[in-house]
């Protein structure tokens, strides 16, 4: 069943590839379906993947290889929610490898994708019932790239 709304990612010719990464990096992941340009396809060539159906953490996704027109920005991220700092640090190292750390739990991947790698721990303190806490973790937080959880604590909880 194809979902009512699902995001679809534009990529320049290599969505099998990202959607291969990504699903290799994800629990209840899945390529679900790899659809090929049609011979009368006037932009793509006969066979060349054209779209690429996938699952991510059991959420349905679509990649089409558009070209190069179209790039993504940091006005859309995707935010995946980390157990603890182990996870954190594996989707950190493999979603920021040949993309670009920025800042406070977001990268960048290779192919531009945006991405909030977020311990649940940050979200517990920063949305703290004390006010004080919940201060001191988003100050924290903001002068980390990666967010580590450790010094996030320290921080939130020993003024």
């Amino acid at each position: 069943m194809i979902p009512k709304i699902r995001p679809c990612l534009w990529f320049d010719g290599d969505a099998e590839e990202a959607a291969n990464y990504y699903v290799s990096l994800i629990p209840d992941s899945r390529i679900d379906r790899v659809g090929r340009s049609p011979a009368d396809n006037p932009s793509t060539p006969e066979g060349e993947v054209l779209t690429v159906e996938f699952t991510l953490a059991g959420q349905p996704y679509f990649a089409l290889n558009g070209g190069p027109n179209y790039h993504f920005t940091p006005a859309v991220s995707f935010q995946i929610d980390c157990e603890d700092q182990a996870e954190t640090d594996r989707l950190w190292a493999a979603l920021s490898e040949g993309g670009e750390e920025v800042a406070c739990g977001w990268l960048t991947d290779r192919w531009g994708l945006s991405w909030q790698i977020i311990p649940r721990r940050l979200t517990e303190l920063i949305s703290h019932d004390d006010p004080d806490i919940a201060r001191r973790a988003m100050q924290s937080m903001m002068t980390m790239v990666k967010i580590d959880i450790a010094r996030l604590e320290k921080d939130a909880l020993n003024p």
